[in-house]
């Protein structure tokens, strides 16, 4: 996917979209299972609630409509027939198109990007809430009791990343939601909901070579870190010293040298020079016990020339440490905020708004939302690898900036295509071809 098309992207969506199963069994099928899928998409990928409603205004006045011409919506039903068709559809309906990008971008190098330790692809793991509410609520919902009697209904998902220490994009992988099990009296959780993503998908991705898994301190416990080695995985883990005590005991009765070891360095950041101090042991267990997992453990601590600790952190993993490779694991394991700040952060306060209830639904439909949701996000991070497109948010200030200029145009003005809307703003803003001679 050297150069992304939008049409592509879509063309595979609708295709998708087409094979969903149709459970209407009277005669009245005026709208498609396509247009029903795209019809919420659209929503999501401009970023516009209201983006339905001005298209079919558009098209009582024009006579032609932006739904149609960009996301192939031959007609488009009302927000309530979208929801009660879509109420059904489970979310692992739509991954096959994560699978289509990933794939993609493998083959076509992109991939080579995100690379971390040892040139391991960097999978980065976190849960996050995406609704919650005292009132609304479904059989998938999961489930807080206050002290008070009150009960917070909630969805969450595990929604892993693809990270790298010099990329500020991250590349979203199929989700895992937090929903109750069947045959499970446990409500399920964050761990549990991994372990299953790791059952599900560690091959997929790890044919593509070694992978090494980015996780908090929650992962860092033996079941997961086992899990992980068992499907031929790495692990990097943040390992903090109040959850796992067993661990730092050992660590601190080492002594200095072969058994713990120590490496300073000076790095420069921006225009300021920084103190890294390593510290990592290998063969430490993680655990109390006989059968406790060994791991290797490593610190670093970062300051400023006058001693000031400006950052401080540590991790488990499976890889062996070394001289030559601490400072290496340290930056990999510090891309796992990336997580946090370039995914559900940006998905939940950068104009997704992931935690809006646009339709809880009776089923599986809150899940589905989160899922197109997510997609969105990947279609414009691909979408990088088009030129217009890049040029374009380039050329404006910020992320909100393009979507208030995508939003109010498409609303407005009619274009044949979405390339023919980025060629417009391309006009508008004088790049690329269209930019004034010097």
């Amino acid at each position: 996917m050297k150069n992304a098309k939008f049409e592509d992207l879509v063309g595979h969506l609708r295709k998708v979209f087409a094979g969903l199963p149709d459970r209407r069994t009277g005669s009245n099928r005026s709208y498609s299972m396509e247009d029903f899928g795209m019809s919420a998409f659209s929503v999501f990928f401009t970023q516009s609630p209201s983006f339905l409603a001005h298209q079919k205004t558009m098209e009582c006045t024009w006579g032609k409509n932006n739904a149609k011409t960009f996301f192939g919506i031959q007609r488009i039903p009302c927000d309530n027939q979208i929801r009660a068709m879509l109420d059904p559809v489970a979310p692992e309906a739509l991954f096959p198109v994560y699978d289509h990008i990933y794939d993609t971008l493998r083959e076509h190098g992109i991939l080579e990007k995100f690379k971390g330790i040892h040139g391991s692809s960097l999978i980065a793991l976190d849960g996050t809430w995406y609704h919650s509410s005292e009132k609304v609520h479904c059989s998938c919902c999961s489930t807080l009791e206050h002290k008070s009697g009150a009960i917070t209904y909630y969805h969450s998902a595990v929604t892993p990343v693809l990270v790298a220490p010099s990329q500020p994009e991250v590349l979203a992988l199929r989700p895992e939601f937090i929903v109750p099990q069947d045959g499970h009296d446990k409500q399920d959780c964050e761990v549990a909901a991994s372990k299953r993503w790791l059952d599900q998908n560690a091959a997929r991705y790890r044919a593509g070579g070694p992978v090494t898994l980015l996780g908090d301190d929650l992962y860092a416990h033996q079941p997961l870190c086992r899990r992980a080695l068992l499907h031929d995985l790495h692990f990097l883990f943040v390992c903090k010293p109040e959850s796992h005590k067993t661990l730092y005991d050992w660590v601190n009765l080492l002594q200095p040298g072969p058994d713990l070891r120590t490496l300073t360095l000076q790095i420069k950041s921006g225009a300021q020079w920084q103190i890294h101090t390593y510290r990592w042991a290998n063969g430490v267990p993680l655990a109390d016990g006989d059968d406790a997992l060994k791991v290797n453990w490593c610190e670093v601590t970062v300051s400023d020339k006058k001693g000031n600790v400006l950052y401080r952190n540590s991790w488990i993993t499976d890889w062996p440490l070394n001289e030559g490779n601490v400072g290496s694991m340290a930056a990999s394991g510090r891309a796992r905020w990336k997580i946090e700040n370039e995914n559900n952060n940006t998905l939940k306060t950068k104009g997704y708004h992931l935690e809006h209830n646009f339709g809880h639904g009776k089923k599986p439909l809150s899940s589905l939302l989160a899922t197109m949701n997510i997609l969105a996000f990947l279609f414009h991070t691909v979408l990088f690898t088009d030129n217009r497109y890049r040029l374009v948010r380039t050329a404006l200030p910020s992320r909100a900036t393009f979507f208030q200029h995508m939003s109010t145009l498409s609303h407005y003005l009619p274009f044949p295509s979405w390339n023919g809307l980025l060629r417009f703003m391309m006009r508008g803003l004088e790049i690329g071809p269209y930019a004034k001679p010097p």
